[in-house]
């Protein structure tokens, strides 16, 4: 099974690149969505982070937005909550890993925001880095409800720069002149892994019969 993992900065088409693997075929992680199960009620991050941040708890589960609005200009409350929340998340890859690899899927997909910054990558065979302009990037950003300058620079500052991350990806996707081509892009690169993946078995299964 090859892994290959997805991730960009804030505005960048993560979330419309992903959802262009899924209709590709390919299962995807989707790391933001393991944290809405990890505040949930009775979701496992909903202690540990209520016993730090008591007034984040609402009805039993971990009220995001409350959440984000106490540690977003508290370094260290920030640095607190990933220490909590990050090998939570981390561990719902490797449980997602675990079952794919049992049912023998060739091609999965983690989509995880802050791949790089939390050393998610070396849990993947190719790293796919989707990037835009930085002036669409601001564009979509700031339509965001509630979302100013202030708080995409302070957002930016928190990750590495999408010109990093390019750099140390396997694969750059623009993002930035359409979905059509968006897509296009993703199709090929598919298909391309997917042929490696059905040589690399291929070859493996000759060496054993050998």
């Amino acid at each position: 099974m090859q892994v290959l993992g997805l991730t960009g900065s804030i505005g960048m088409g993560k979330t419309t690149a992903a959802g262009m693997l899924r209709r590709l075929g390919l299962p995807v992680h989707d790391a933001d969505q393991a944290v809405h199960r990890l505040f949930a009620k009775s979701g496992r991050a909903v202690e540990p982070v209520s016993r730090h941040f008591p007034d984040v708890l609402v009805d039993g589960a971990v009220d995001r937005k409350r959440l984000g609005e106490r540690v977003f200009a508290d370094d260290a409350a920030l640095r607190l909550l990933e220490s909590l929340v990050h090998p939570l998340v981390r561990q719902e890859a490797l449980d997602f890993l675990k079952r794919h690899r049992r049912r023998r899927s060739p091609l999965v997909v983690l989509d995880i925001p802050l791949l790089y910054e939390t050393g998610g990558d070396d849990l993947c065979d190719h790293v796919i880095v989707v990037s835009a302009p930085l002036r669409i990037q601001r564009q979509r950003v700031l339509k965001r409800p509630g979302m100013n300058e202030e708080k995409f620079r302070a957002v930016l500052a928190r990750q590495l720069p999408d010109a990093l991350k390019r750099r140390r990806a396997d694969y750059v996707i623009q993002t930035g002149l359409g979905k059509a081509l968006t897509f296009r892009q993703l199709a090929r690169l598919v298909r391309k892994l997917r042929r490696r993946e059905r040589e690399r078995i291929r070859d493996k299964t000759g060496s054993i019969h050998a």
